[in-house]
């Protein structure tokens, strides 16, 4: 009865509840719940790191600091990103990629920091579908209104690939068009799925390393110690994901601009 009354039930999906942060956090305007929860505040601390973070950097000194550097190289990597899929005239777009880009690596990686130990627990907001849904739609959104209002209703003949024979354009175009329908559901759900993936599996492996310890020293040896070096190997996955993760969805917001900037 002891052993089960000092038993830790550890509970992977625990960590993506959305709660409120406070009592007084319960607001409501014209009837409608706008309640200030742990993911709103995440997603206000990461705006408020990623403006710090450019700030410290936008000092244009001839000789750059650290902060200038990493500033600097951050916008020139996303810059020749924009520039290898989209071309020239795809600077244009460059502040909202490049904003995409970095709100979506500090959101992943704030979230992955240690903080439990000081009592603050990190909430990864982009483990959430309506997240990186509404992210999603929002890239989806500036490809209609680039494609209609450059090219008007030509921007239909995207659904017909060049040199599509005559008989097959019934056939094609339609499943084209579902094709391009399907673009923000799987452009949220690919980052949804990532991040919810590497947290679930840092939690389980953390219940092993608790459960093992807790069993005594044989199986905390044979159970604990090796998820315990597992949990390390994972949370450098995990840094390498969030990178990657940021990367391909602002790497696939810029090539889904230049089908409705470039057309064909």
């Amino acid at each position: 009865m002891a052993a089960e009354e000092g038993k830790v039930e550890v509970d992977p999906m625990h960590q993506f509840t959305i709660v409120p942060v406070g009592s007084w956090a319960h607001w409501e305007i014209a009837g409608v719940d706008v309640t200030f929860t742990n993911s709103a505040l995440w997603m206000l601390i990461t705006t408020v790191v990623l403006i710090a973070f450019v700030q410290m950097g936008n000092k244009r000194q001839l000789i750059p600091g650290r902060w200038q550097m990493a500033v600097e190289s951050l916008t020139g990597f996303v810059d020749n990103m924009v520039q290898a899929n989209i071309g020239k005239q795809g600077r244009k777009y460059l502040p909202y990629v490049f904003s995409l880009f970095s709100f979506i690596l500090f959101a992943n990686i704030l979230g992955l920091l240690p903080l439990g130990v000081a009592g603050i627990h990190p909430f990864t907001f982009t483990s959430h579908f309506t997240v990186t849904g509404i992210l999603a739609v929002i890239s989806f959104s500036i490809v209609l209104l680039v494609g209609f209002w450059k090219h008007g209703l030509k921007f239909f003949t995207l659904f017909v690939p060049h040199g599509t024979p005559l008989p097959m354009i019934p056939i094609i175009a339609p499943i084209e068009f579902i094709s391009f329908m399907v673009r923000p559901f799987s452009l949220g759900l690919r980052l949804f799925v990532a991040m919810m993936a590497g947290h679930v599996l840092l939690e389980v492996l953390s219940s092993f390393v608790i459960d093992g310890t807790n069993a005594g020293i044989g199986f905390g040896v044979l159970v604990g110690l090796p998820s315990f070096l597992l949990m390390i190997g994972i949370c450098a996955l995990e840094l390498l994901v969030a990178g990657i993760q940021a990367y391909v969805f602002a790497l696939l917001t810029a090539l889904y601009i230049n089908d409705a900037e470039n057309l064909h």
